[in-house]
């Protein structure tokens, strides 16, 4: 049998067990960057959550106001029809989307849309001599949209509520105080 091989007077077993020990502290390494690497893919995840949850809140936002602003067309068209009997507004959104004051049907919004921000019920807003003259949504939270309203949205700016965000038809085209 042949002896084991040495290198400048160094066992087989003393190197093995150097090799051993060497690749315990590389394995200590890579886990120290494998904690390093997820700590930095958990704050970048964060930004990119973050990032996805304004794009959202954005959309649900231009929703609103263009869901809104059907809201308060409709709402327009219905009394300027039969002004000879007075003003008179729609007591719900099914009116508007089939009057019942005509033999014909009419429609003055597509359907009767939820609130876009919190899939209820608009909250609505009362009119003269009964109905709704508006609505406005239940959220609670703070808009994202600040500034660069179209002018009909012009009153929308620096609200701190989108319950600030009234889609009405005023009288005589004024908004009432509050």
């Amino acid at each position: 049998m042949m002896a084991p091989l040495t290198i400048a007077g160094k066992t087989p077993l003393k190197s093995a067990a150097r090799a051993k020990l060497g690749s315990k502290q590389e394995a200590g390494f890579a886990y120290a960057w494998a904690l390093m690497a997820v700590l930095i893919m958990g704050i970048y995840l964060a930004q990119v959550g973050e990032a996805w949850q304004n794009r959202a809140q954005r959309a649900k936002e231009t929703e609103l106001l263009r869901v809104g602003a059907e809201i308060r067309r409709g709402i327009k068209l219905y009394t300027e029809q039969n002004q000879m009997q007075g003003t008179q507004y729609p007591k719900s959104l099914e009116e508007l989307v089939l009057d019942p004051r005509s033999p014909s049907p009419r429609r003055f919004i597509r359907k009767a849309y939820k609130d876009p921000l919190t899939g209820e019920d608009w909250q609505y807003i009362s009119a003269p001599g009964g109905g709704f003259m508006g609505v406005y949504s239940k959220a609670l939270g703070k808009p994202l949209k600040q500034r660069l309203f179209p002018s009909d949205f012009a009153g929308f700016a620096d609200q701190n509520s989108y319950q600030d965000w009234k889609f009405a038809h005023w009288p005589n085209g004024k908004a009432l105080k509050k």
